[in-house]
């Protein structure tokens, strides 16, 4: 589809964001398209090291509601959860590119990524609480494993925005470079990493990873479960509402 768009090149898969006049917002066919190009990637010999990357306004501002609420997740196998268990379970070395908006998935997809980018004016967000519903891809995990329980709580649930050098002083990105040199910066560790052995880098990852896995996917299972119990909730309901309306929640009402 033309708002994912994939190329292999010199043993780098190539994963863009390419809705731009959306800010890269992701639709469920879009969910079905990347999880559709981590499998690929996953399977193609070819390919030693995957790319992540939006436009230079925007990284992806995460789900688009309008698309998210017609077709919300309701089941397991729902376009959102193949992704994420895609980006989980992906056992070759995945880097991301990451510039502009990075909003709700365009955050928590970060922390199964080995190598991350961004610019000084990216704006990170994980707005999950104030739309009513919870945490996903493990984050409720992942997030206190790395950057300590006080510094996730307060990420996950004031949900304010944050910039990049919190994201550095937090481990949730390898450097910040300027914007004019983002893609050359990830593309020197892919192709580094592309002359590698490409079975020690895959068993490399699978050893550092392999003691949270099992918990990982467990709390992953949990997250989702939740996840769409929340969207049915009262607040969820009045949190989209208000989003359409353009005014401020008024959760008082609600235990």
């Amino acid at each position: 589809m033309d708002q994912i768009l994939t190329e292999i090149r010199d043993g780098v898969q190539y994963i863009r964001f390419n809705r731009p006049d959306k800010k890269n917002a992701i639709t469920a066919a879009m969910y079905l398209a990347l999880a559709h190009a981590l499998r690929h990637a996953e399977r193609d010999g070819a390919v030693r090291v995957a790319l992540i990357q939006g436009t230079p306004e925007s990284f992806t501002a995460g789900n688009d509601l309008h698309d998210f609420l017609e077709h919300p997740p309701r089941a397991s196998d729902a376009p959102a959860f193949q992704f994420l268990r895609a980006i989980r379970e992906f056992p070759k070395p995945l880097i991301a590119a990451v510039g502009g908006l990075a909003v709700g998935v365009g955050t928590t997809m970060l922390l199964h990524c080995d190598f991350v980018y961004c610019t000084p004016g990216t704006r990170f967000s994980l707005p999950f609480v104030n739309l009513g519903v919870c945490p996903e891809g493990g984050s409720s995990y992942l997030l206190p494993r790395l950057a300590g329980y006080q510094r996730a709580a307060e990420l996950l649930m004031l949900g304010e925005p944050f910039g990049a050098e919190t994201a550095r002083e937090i481990g949730l990105v390898n450097a910040v470079v300027p914007e004019e040199a983002l893609l050359a910066t990830a593309l020197a560790t892919a192709r580094k990493l592309a002359a590698k052995p490409a079975a020690s880098l895959r068993e490399t990852k699978s050893l550092m990873k392999g003691a949270t896995q099992d918990a990982v996917r467990r709390i992953m299972d949990d997250e989702g479960e939740t996840f769409r119990e929340r969207l049915d909730s009262p607040e969820a309901k009045e949190a989209f509402t208000a989003f359409f309306d353009k005014r401020a929640p008024d959760f008082s009402k609600f235990d």
